[in-house]
């Protein structure tokens, strides 16, 4: 009987397997599963049940779109990327790290007193200046000033009107970033407030927040201060910012005319309007409006464009761009009535979501904004040869002073603000195009006609 045959080295080839399938091996020195590119694309939030979440755009959280839990951690971070390197050496710095411990010691205070002035380029609103100031733990009241804040206790236009908006978070205060819909948004200056007694006649030596009130407790926090001058529709603040020159102090007034009527703007209801050459199924794809996406058109009267009047831009209180229809017309019937409902709720509390109305702010009310000369260090002489009244600075000391401040690109008296081609922020020494192109908006047409108050 013959021996029986050895085991073959190799594995008896099948005739009915395709060559090229052959060429299949396996790799145990790593787990099966994805490729490197598949790997890589689950990192970054392309697929994948353990795929990490794509960040959010800065846009997208300001809007409202995206929900964050560290707005600090978040913008400070987009921040610390986006400086300036060298940065601009004509305008004062504020780091990181006193950006962040500014926010720290206000949000969540009660004696907390941030304010921010942001510079706003809008396509339809076109530049102003939103000053917001803190009213409570976690929010703040907000003016848009067309022509910023005034510089020049000489100009021949010291007052500025200050149109009231919505009730903001205060974690808007962080926020530097730009969209193709609301333009560019830039931090021009920063800081605390302080609340001071609006006597007209008293020295600039006695402007003390807590001695020269009679009426005030030494106790009151400067949030309560606000709130008292606010119900009298007489404000006198000063800023102490890291750009604005040292003791400015501004005066906001409302007259009894203008508080009657921003009341009555401000409860109206609005009316949907129809829009210009729009067909009647784009029509009905736009009964919902979210933050940034305005399709309920809200009328105003302060619009000086022509033709078709435009809607109020409830981030910046004056006039904001059409809505764009494209995303609306596949959202559900339900997203539309929550998005409705919404609305109608910040429109009846004049507040965004998230922040609380209690000081009692109307939308849409005109306030009166000016320079509070006195309280500046400027004293009023009359010009003989001139025949007219000239304000001109004391001789208190400040030389050395105004020195040191213009090394450190601090303004001094008289100052202008001269718009979004020329304005820098304070945090990252970027320009409002600088802003747009690090956002990656393109083809934005910023509003013509803007010009500076020189005079």
């Amino acid at each position: 009987m013959p021996p029986k045959r050895g085991l073959s080295p190799q594995l008896v080839g099948n005739p009915f397997i395709k060559k090229k399938n052959l060429e299949w091996t396996f790799d145990l020195s790593r787990p099966t599963g994805n490729s490197d590119e598949e790997s890589s694309s689950d990192e970054i939030g392309n697929h994948g049940s353990g795929a990490k979440e794509e960040e959010p755009s800065a846009s997208a959280v300001e809007a409202g779109k995206a929900k964050i839990e560290d707005y600090l951690g978040y913008f400070s971070g987009l921040l610390a990327k986006a400086i300036l390197s060298p940065f601009p050496e004509d305008i004062p710095r504020l780091s990181i790290g006193a950006y962040r411990k500014l926010y720290e010691q206000n949000s969540g205070n009660p004696r907390g007193a941030h304010f921010i002035v942001h510079q706003h380029d809008h396509p339809i609103a076109g530049t102003h200046y939103d000053l917001r100031l803190q009213i409570n733990e976690t929010s703040s009241a907000s003016w848009a000033i067309m022509y910023g804040l005034p510089g020049d206790p000489n100009s021949q236009r010291l007052n500025r009107n200050a149109t009231e908006t919505r009730i903001h978070c205060l974690w808007n205060h962080l926020i530097e970033t730009a969209s193709i819909s609301t333009g560019s948004l830039l931090i021009w200056d920063t800081g605390t407030y302080t609340i001071l007694s609006p006597r007209a006649n008293s020295k600039r030596a006695n402007w003390n927040s807590q001695s020269d009130g009679e009426e005030e407790s030494p106790e009151s926090t400067e949030q309560e201060k606000l709130h008292q001058a606010f119900q009298t529709r007489k404000i006198r603040i000063r800023l102490n910012g890291t750009r604005l020159p040292r003791d400015y102090v501004l005066n906001l007034r409302l007259t009894k005319e203008e508080d009657v009527a921003g009341r009555a703007k401000g409860t109206r209801t609005p009316t949907r309007r129809r829009r210009r050459g729009a067909s009647a199924q784009s029509r009905g794809s736009t009964r919902g409006k979210g933050k940034g996406k305005a399709a309920e058109l809200e009328t105003t009267s302060d619009s000086d464009s022509g033709g078709e009047e435009p809607a109020e831009n409830e981030e910046s209180g004056i006039v904001n761009a059409p809505a764009e229809e494209a995303d609306l017309e596949v959202v559900s019937a339900m997203e539309l009535e929550i998005r409705e409902l919404e609305d109608e709720q910040v429109r009846r509390t004049n507040a965004y979501t998230g922040a609380e109305n209690s000081i009692g702010s109307v939308h849409q009310r005109r306030w009166y904004l000016s320079l509070d000369r006195e309280a500046c260090g400027f004293v009023k002489k009359r010009r003989r040869a001139a025949g007219r009244v000239v304000w001109e600075a004391e001789d208190v000391g400040k030389g050395e002073e105004d020195v040191g401040d213009r090394a450190r690109g601090r303004l001094t008296f008289p100052f202008y603000v001269r718009g979004a081609e020329v304005e820098r922020s304070v945090v990252t020494g970027r320009t409002g195009a600088d802003v747009l192109k690090d956002e990656g908006v393109a083809g934005h047409v910023g509003r013509k006609g803007w010009r500076p108050v020189l005079n």
